[in-house]
């Protein structure tokens, strides 16, 4: 582990954190006041010290004035720029003592040392929380306080998080930057496409304890003990349906309205959802986006691609039992 020899003679009373300058410790110890006197005058947003603002008024003005040589990716900071050439080097200069793994930052490396140590430094003073990195507490206590610093400028959504709302952003961006190999399905966040990896590996690690039926996600395994327990606590008060699945509900409601918005200017059919006339278009259009990488075959929705690649992991699955044979 690298020892930092720097000497750093400014030390915050409230905490012990030490700095090399004076008015380095100074912004610092606003973190424990709060005072935040640099105001953004576009916005009105606050912050500790005036490089804080600087770096944010470039949010503004789309600014990105530091450029990766390599490729063509531009940053408003230089510090990301220098975090995002490591990507391309993949140099991991800070190495664990305990496990040999490696990283590309020395505090990566302090946060995962915590690991071994089980040390948690970090303690919530209204419950018995504690944290290995000071952000997570930072993080937490907002639980306790209500507050959402991070605002959607699209809608009115608000997050207790900085990487919640950049995953709420691509709900109006339609960003889906994870996307499948083996199909071409793309999301919004890694955890759903592990998921849907799993299609194509046919892993199903979630088992159902009644019946020992297997389930690829765990909310599906979730919706299936539902059926065993009869529970259907959504129900329609028009009719006498009732629903396991909240979204199965919603969809029921819709059938009690004769209010179909949108409607085909080829045909004249009109439907409830706007979902359901996009793809009603592709009647029309024979637009087929969903393409399987494994033969020619497209589709014009993506559950038709998916029953069809089933029939690819059949064959997978075949081979490999002939080949245990």
């Amino acid at each position: 582990m690298q020892k930092d020899t720097i000497e750093r003679p400014y030390t915050c009373e409230e905490c012990g954190s030490s700095f090399i300058r004076k008015g380095n410790l100074k912004s610092h110890i606003r973190t424990h006041s709060g005072e935040k006197p640099y105001l953004c005058e576009v916005c009105n947003a606050s912050f500790t010290n005036k490089a804080d603002r600087e770096r944010h008024v470039l949010i503004h003005t789309g600014e990105k004035p530091y450029s990766c040589e390599v490729c063509n990716s531009s940053f408003i900071t230089k510090y990301h720029l220098k975090t995002h050439m490591l990507t391309h080097t993949r140099e991991k200069s800070f190495s664990c003592e305990e496990c040999g793994s490696s990283f590309i930052r020395k505090d990566h490396l302090k946060s995962h040392s915590q690991i071994h140590t089980g040390e948690k430094p970090y303690c919530c003073e209204l419950c018995e929380s504690s944290f290995t990195r000071k952000d997570h507490l930072t993080s937490h206590m907002r639980t306790h306080t209500g507050e959402k610093p991070h605002s959607c400028e699209v809608c009115d959504a608000s997050f207790t998080r900085k990487d919640h709302l950049k995953l709420h952003m691509r709900t109006h961006t339609g960003e889906k930057p994870y996307s499948c190999v083996l199909c071409g399905a793309s999301f919004a966040q890694d955890g759903p496409l592990k998921r849907h990896m799993q299609i194509h590996s046919g892993v199903k690690p979630f088992t159902c304890e009644i019946c020992s039926k297997s389930f690829a996600s765990k909310s599906n395994l979730k919706v299936h003990i539902h059926r065993h327990m009869v529970d259907k606590p959504y129900s329609c008060k028009l009719c006498d349906s009732t629903f396991i699945g909240k979204h199965n509900f919603q969809s029921h409601m819709e059938t009690h309205t004769e209010d179909k918005a949108y409607q085909c200017k080829v045909c004249g059919s009109a439907f409830l959802r706007k979902h359901n006339l996009k793809l009603h278009i592709r009647t029309h259009t024979g637009e087929k986006p969903y393409s399987c990488l494994i033969c020619d075959s497209s589709f014009s929705q993506h559950p038709h691609l998916k029953t069809h690649m089933k029939i690819h992991n059949r064959e997978e699955n075949d081979k490999k039992t002939e080949k245990q044979k």
